[in-house]
């Protein structure tokens, strides 16, 4: 059967959330975010019947209506999730697709002076609001987080941040191990301001705002290492304080220190009771990732046995950051058994 004639199962309601933590961001950015909720086989025929709920985040530059984006002879997440639910892969759950994204890029899924509160809208909007709309299990023992790049990022830290929502996380070659992620573009970056942009980033974001997003070579690392900077290393007036010494790339210490405060290998040693408390975690992540998370994927899972976490499913395939969409679905089975009472 070809993806465009498949028969959905389950259902996908679509929404629009008009938020208040969003209101007056920083950045301009809307608060009215859309939100998507997956509603499992058989749910409108058992009225009584309630249901654990995993939390999507998107990936950095990602926007909700790129879920729909379709690879060559692939299906696209919902899809997938349909298929798994319909065929019976894992018992039924409500998954519920979050917007977080920025004209930055993303978030990170924090609150930040300088992009908005995406963490507190995530915890203190969505979660209640979804708990009260449809029928969930509204404990943290049956509620999920799940997500890839920046998305995994914001599933491993939400969890941390608030174990009082979250029972149970999956990243897909999230963001952790910030030397290896992160330090590497510093250099690209510092040579990319003086090559095109006599070293100022007003100058990068006055040209890459007047023509198509993303054309240049630069473009990615420039806006990567910009975004993080305004999720980690904001002032609290907003002003955004890079880590690098832009005509160098020599790092500044005291503002890279304030980015390895949010490294999820090191803020595990910190939320040790609240990883402890997980009902599930699953880690993974491509042995070619262009990004090396899987060195930061290996680097979390250490960090979650050395204080005394060892039920994870954890994997390192054959794969790259890219086209990893089949191994979602593999997450939220474990997610789903693992949440289910």
């Amino acid at each position: 059967m070809q993806p465009w004639s498949i028969e959905w199962k389950g259902a996908l309601r679509e929404h629009v959330f008009s938020s208040k933590a969003l209101e007056g961001n920083p950045l301009g950015d809307p608060s009215q975010r859309p939100l998507w909720v997956y509603l499992p086989p058989g749910y409108d025929g058992a009225p009584d019947r309630r249901y654990p709920s995993v939390y999507v985040l998107q990936g950095l530059t990602g926007q909700l209506d790129m879920w729909r984006n379709r690879q060559p002879f692939r299906k696209t997440f919902p899809e997938l999730v349909d298929e798994l639910f319909a065929g019976g892969g894992a018992p039924p759950c409500i998954v519920v697709w979050v917007d977080c994204w920025t004209s930055l890029g993303g978030s990170q899924f924090l609150d930040s002076p300088a992009t908005g509160r995406y963490h507190t809208y995530l915890c203190d909007e969505i979660v209640p609001w979804v708990d009260s709309v449809y029928r969930t299990l509204a404990s943290r023992e049956h509620r999920g987080v799940a997500g890839k790049s920046s998305g995994g990022y914001g599933a491993m830290v939400t969890p941390m941040l608030r174990p009082d929502l979250f029972g149970g996380l999956a990243t897909h070659a999230g963001d952790a191990l910030f030397e290896a992620c992160y330090l590497p573009e510093f250099r690209s970056v510092a040579r990319a301001l003086r090559d095109h942009y006599q070293g100022s980033y007003e100058r990068f974001w006055a040209d890459f705002r007047g023509r198509p997003a993303l054309a240049k070579d630069s473009d990615a690392e420039l806006l990567d290492t910009y975004c993080m900077a305004a999720c980690y290393s904001a002032d609290p007036d907003g002003t955004v304080r890079l880590p690098l010494d832009t005509s160098t790339g020599a790092l500044i210490p005291e503002v890279w220190e304030r980015w390895l405060a949010w490294d999820p290998v090191r803020m595990a040693l910190r939320h040790a009771d609240a990883l402890r408390s997980m009902k599930a975690i699953y880690i993974d992540s491509g042995t070619r990732d262009e990004y090396y998370l899987d060195l930061g994927a290996e680097a979390f899972r250490r960090a979650l046995a050395s204080i005394g976490v060892n039920q994870v499913r954890f994997e390192l395939f054959d794969g790259t950051h890219k086209a990893i969409e089949y191994r979602y679905p593999l997450a939220l089975a474990y997610l789903a058994e693992r949440l289910s009472p």
